[in-house]
């Protein structure tokens, strides 16, 4: 394989390991904001169990609903937004695949015609040493 096909190999084999390690921090990113959205659940799931042994504080969790509903919105909008950034990665990560086998199907091809040159130039060498013989 030539100098020049191994870089470009290595280049995009490269490119691929970044753009997994990037869709992995998103996944990352994404998992720690589903687990927040689950624990601001839970913690109104809590507090509305404890409400009700307590009929006193229905005014304080009112208030306390309504602010975790706000947080649950951002955090709602948050998990989308990193959806969306997670799709255009794993689009570039697919993408790097892509140039990564055209690289090595471009090297490939350029293997197989050395090789066939190589088969050619034997031949030709065989058919030459068989005419000097048959000459003799």
């Amino acid at each position: 394989m030539s100098s020049w096909a191994k870089s470009l190999i290595k280049l995009s084999t490269y490119e691929v390991e970044v753009r997994q390690k990037r869709l992995a921090e998103i996944a990352d990113r994404r998992q720690a904001a589903e687990m927040r959205l689950a624990m601001l659940h839970a913690q109104g799931e809590a507090e509305t169990a404890a409400c009700a042994r307590d009929p006193g504080s229905v005014g304080q969790l009112l208030a306390y609903l309504e602010a975790l509903k706000g947080r649950k919105v951002q955090v709602h909008a948050e998990i989308m937004a990193i959806l969306e950034e997670e799709r255009g990665a794993r689009d570039a990560l697919a993408e790097a695949f892509e140039e990564q086998k055209k690289y090595e199907h471009v090297a490939e091809q350029a293997r197989l015609l050395q090789v066939k040159k190589q088969g050619q130039v034997e031949a030709a060498a065989l058919d030459e040493l068989g005419l000097r013989k048959a000459a003799r």
